[in-house]
């Protein structure tokens, strides 16, 4: 059964561990939440997971008794002991440290990955967006952030939520906002809704990095026109849009994935 909020707050306070919002840290206090995660992931036997932010162990346990091997980061030092005392009689792989510096791709190496985890919320989206860039062994991810990254990661064009985020997932993935999630579920609860999303990866475009870059550009100034915001990025924008059948007038914000890979294209 995973932990709730009375367990949660007993194991912490045994080993005087007091969460802090330096590390982003709210755990998961709700066991029927942490069932609905499993099961949105179709967890099964033999799987392989990796997850990120192990916390106080009680994802980490469920996905482990789903079947799964479990490859379980976390970075603070001082929850060591509590996941060890609740990973007793599983095998899960536990790794204290920092996952940004960890070359992610070498480590899982071959074989189909799914990432589940309540993603810390001060490295969430950067770390996400990354592992859908370099990390191709992961092929699906079911993960829970704050609800205004997922709608930035589900966003499509014309909105104002709608940015360099949005572009990388849909060039990478298939994604969708799987639920939300209250605060009160939390321990501690955070001042804001969660949400849990799920991405299933696709291939990207053989323009895909070019596609972020000029994107990375555009979305410095999302409200100029491209033709405005690219100068500097292309040799001659205006001429680069029209080979690319895009408006001269288009901002970025109103522009969609396709119409970036088409403008990396015909770019060098």
């Amino acid at each position: 059964m995973p932990q709730g909020r009375g367990e949660i707050r007993a194991r912490l306070e045994a080993h005087g561990i007091r969460p802090t919002k330096k590390l982003g840290q709210n755990f998961l206090a709700d066991p029927n939440l942490v069932d609905r995660i499993v099961r949105t992931a179709a967890i099964g036997a033999g799987d392989q997971v990796i997850e990120v932010g192990a916390g106080t162990g009680t994802l980490t346990k469920a996905l482990a008794d789903a079947g799964a091997r479990v490859v379980a980061f976390e970075i603070d030092r001082r929850l060591e002991p509590v996941l060890r005392e609740a990973l007793i009689g599983t095998d899960v792989d536990l790794r204290i440290g920092d996952i940004t510096k960890v070359d992610l791709a070498a480590e899982l190496g071959s074989g189909s990955w799914v990432m589940a985890a309540n993603l810390p919320y001060n490295v969430g989206t950067p770390l996400l967006l990354d592992a859908l860039r370099f990390v191709p062994s992961i092929e699906r991810f079911v993960v829970m952030v704050q609800r205004e990254v997922a709608d930035r990661l589900t966003a499509i064009p014309g909105g104002r939520v709608y940015g360099l985020p949005s572009i990388v997932v849909a060039l990478n993935a298939v994604a969708r906002v799987a639920f939300t999630v209250p605060p009160e579920v939390f321990f501690p609860a955070p001042d804001i809704e969660s949400a849990v999303v799920e991405l299933v990866r696709r291939p990207a475009p053989p323009a895909a990095e070019r596609a972020i870059e000029l994107a990375t550009v555009a979305f410095q100034q999302r409200r100029k026109m491209l033709r405005r915001s690219l100068v500097g990025a292309l040799a001659d924008p205006e001429a680069a849009l029209a080979a690319a059948a895009i408006p001269a007038t288009a901002r970025p914000e109103d522009t969609d994935v396709a119409a970036f890979v088409r403008l990396a294209e015909v770019t060098p």
